[in-house]
């Protein structure tokens, strides 16, 4: 499976192997015990004679997944859907259908009855068709914010539920007692994993104005020693983008920011290999919040370091932001890490590192999205409360 990941998209084949397959088996593992030990099933004593409250299967389930971490994604919406009992169909991205073929292939082999799995690799299209299908009840959906907004706006108009994870601009707050050394060699994966095409991506450095050259110095000792080349060689870090198009986008981005006045440390947009969508990790100085390269998703590997004047202005910078769906901060105090962290406005943050845990609700705020998947709160969007007065 993270073979054919590589292939079809580019990721790297150790961040597939860890993250695009690893992470997808765990959540597989989770929500598979999770079931076997959740009551579906209470009595609760009521005013007015005995309840019995019933957890019962949503229906049927349209899940929509892009192309930047497909099986990842699809374990977060279709195992807790079966878990449930709802049948559902997968609609892998057109980018990457390959690997929703040998998915249906397990399916079969796991036995799991005709019908109960559809995949259908198709373009948006086919989504927006199934997001406003009658026949069904439950829409998941990740992508970019721009089609969450089309999609949560046909499942409002139909009443239909949904879950919508969507775009990031997520922060790294760096306080002045950060260890650099160790803080680079973890925010590296958290920061440009899959060549920096992740929503949860920690693409706005923050440091203060004390340490501000230091911090640039270290991103850009980090960045220049990182391997970029053949996504299937285990050394490599940074693969080439997706598609031509995004390589396209990325590089505009970058010119975008020297026409704003920020600076590049390290990268740029020259082409590092002639063969392949590859762009150069690039690190941004003298960026203001303000700026669009600050403010807009751009999915690939550009860091952009913002300065601020003390911790208030750090979180005030933080969450000066469309989105808050994930975020860090960095310090040799974790008590004090914390208080940082409850002040910002993101639905996932990390403390000198990032990550997801399935046994965690993830999801975020703002532009963002829209509910939550893994952890309980996970499954609960794929089932249905039933309660009845009097039941014997």
């Amino acid at each position: 499976m993270a073979e054919v990941i590589t292939a079809e998209m580019g990721c790297p084949i150790t961040a597939s192997r860890l993250g695009q397959v690893g992470e997808a088996y765990a959540a597989w593992n989770y929500f598979a015990e999770l079931g076997r030990t959740l009551t579906w099933e209470e009595e609760r004593p009521g005013r007015l004679g005995p309840v019995a409250v019933y957890r019962e299967p949503a229906g049927v389930v349209a899940a929509i997944i892009p192309w930047n971490g497909p099986q990842v994604i699809v374990s977060g919406k279709l195992a807790p859907a079966l878990i449930a009992g709802c049948t559902v169909v997968v609609k892998p991205a057109p980018q990457t259908p390959l690997d929703g073929y040998l998915l249906a292939e397990m399916v079969q082999e796991a036995g799991i009855p005709p019908g109960v799995v559809s995949i259908v690799a198709a373009g948006r299209e086919a989504g927006e068709h199934m997001v406003g299908h009658p026949g069904v009840d439950v829409v998941a959906f990740t992508g970019s914010t721009a089609a969450g907004r089309r999609v949560g706006a046909i499942c409002g108009d139909r009443l239909k539920r949904c879950t919508l994870e969507l775009g990031g601009k997520s922060a790294a707050i760096i306080l002045d007692d950060a260890d650099l050394a160790g803080a680079m060699d973890r925010l590296k994966p958290a920061s440009l994993i899959n060549s920096g095409q992740t929503c949860v991506a920690q693409t706005r450095i923050l440091a203060s104005r004390f340490r501000y050259d230091e911090v640039i110095g270290a991103l850009a000792g980090m960045v220049k020693d990182m391997k970029l080349g053949d996504p299937a060689d285990p050394a490599t870090e940074i693969g080439p983008l997706a598609t031509k198009d995004q390589q396209e986008r990325v590089r505009g981005y970058i010119g975008l920011g020297v026409g704003e006045g920020a600076e590049i440390v390290i990268g740029g947009t020259g082409r590092p290999n002639e063969r392949g969508w590859y762009v150069a990790p690039t690190v941004f100085a003298n960026v203001t919040n303000e700026m669009r390269i600050a403010r807009e998703e751009i999915f690939g590997p550009v860091l952009s370091v913002i300065r601020y004047e003390d911790e208030t202005d750090a979180v005030r910078i933080a969450n000066d932001s469309d989105y808050g769906l994930a975020g860090s901060v960095w310090t040799a105090d974790p008590e004090h890490g914390l208080e940082i962290a409850r002040r910002v406005r993101a639905g996932t943050y990390g403390m000198n590192g990032y990550g997801i845990d399935v046994c965690a609700p993830f999801g975020g705020c703002k532009s963002s999205g829209i509910g939550r998947e893994l952890g309980p709160e996970g499954l609960a969007a794929y089932l249905e409360y039933k309660s009845i007065v009097g039941a014997p």
